[in-house]
């Protein structure tokens, strides 16, 4: 049945949550693969791992929440490049029969938040995330979740990809290793309470 439906096929997952950055160990411990970092986390805390299989993704299979009121979740990251990301959003909804956007969670890096401060966000613009901007085309719409960890900005726009490709300073690893870490609490307070509880929680002022 395409995006967002049913298709007949037992019973669809409650949740997909992704996270983005770019595959090999070139890229690993980049500003653009804190949102992979998070993934790895939330998988590592559930005894998963993530594993290769179809969709252009790594991917594992898990339970959220206590036995009896668990919901079922899919982990994933895409290994397709981050401007390619929607490929494999797309191809992980459908099978996983995700019935609404908002029950996608995409953890990603964010150059309009400073390094370590991490916000969430429902729907709206895309703020030229190229991660973004392919997931958004993929499923056809925005209003998917986003899970933001701030890198900060670079000093000129121009050197935009060189800041989220570089290895990352080990005075700023340390505060995006905090973020990665209330990143991954996030997902889980979605997942349990909804986006505005968790909202309120993580997006007031500090």
């Amino acid at each position: 049945m395409g995006l967002f439906g049913r298709d007949g096929k037992g019973n669809p997952f409650d949740w997909l949550v992704v996270g983005l950055g770019n595959p090999g160990e070139k890229y690993a411990n980049t500003r653009h693969n804190v949102g992979e970092d998070a993934l790895r986390l939330l998988a590592e805390r559930r005894g998963e791992t993530l594993k290769g299989g179809k969709d252009n993704a790594l991917l594992a299979e898990t339970r959220f929440g206590p036995p009896g009121n668990d919901q079922r979740v899919a982990l994933a990251f895409p290994i397709t490049y981050m401007n390619e990301s929607g490929r494999a959003v797309g191809a992980l909804a459908r099978r996983f029969r995700i019935e609404s956007p908002e029950q996608i969670i995409v953890i990603q890096d964010e150059l309009d938040l400073p390094p370590g401060e991490m916000k969430l966000k429902a729907g709206g613009g895309l703020a030229g995330h190229n991660g973004l901007r392919s997931i958004t085309q993929h499923l056809k719409t925005q209003d998917y979740l986003r899970v933001r960890i701030g890198v900060g900005k670079p000093d000129s726009a121009h050197v935009g990809k060189v800041h989220v490709l570089a290895k990352i300073p080990k005075r700023q690893r340390e505060v995006l290793d905090v973020a990665i870490v209330e990143a991954a609490d996030a997902v889980e307070m979605i997942i349990a309470d909804g986006i505005d509880v968790a909202m309120q929680r993580y997006n007031r002022s500090r």
